[in-house]
């Protein structure tokens, strides 16, 4: 597996692991839908939460946040709409990102809720 995959794959881990420990309940990892992959779909006060994990090992280039694209908004959009669907789920939706900065030195994970409004 290539090193980007295996730090993605760790970065979602652990905003899996900061999720639960936030008292959030995971319902799916890597869902996909056509072209969509929603990193993790969460169950939180009564709320179904689309997770988008963004990892890093440096902020050189900008803030992982920075890096959903309008399109990528649009995708993961379309695709939460069919989960839901798909489950017939009868709760509010959010948008949430989940920063992942992880090195040799650093470990840090900034949890944005609501993130397509700040942006």
């Amino acid at each position: 597996m290539a090193q980007h995959n295996e730090l993605g794959k760790l970065g979602e881990q652990l905003a899996t692991e900061l999720l639960i420990k936030k008292g959030y309940e995971i319902i799916v990892r890597n869902y996909i839908f056509q072209k969509a992959e929603i990193d993790i779909i969460a169950k939180h006060n009564n709320e179904m939460i689309c997770v988008e994990v963004k990892t890093r090992n440096s902020d050189f280039f900008g803030d992982p946040q920075e890096f959903v694209t309008p399109n990528k908004i649009k995708l993961l959009v379309k695709a939460m709409d069919a989960f839901i669907i798909e489950n017939d789920i009868d709760l509010e939706t959010r948008f949430d990102i989940i920063a992942v900065l992880k090195n040799k030195k650093t470990e840090q994970l900034t949890h944005y809720e609501n993130a397509f409004y700040h942006f």
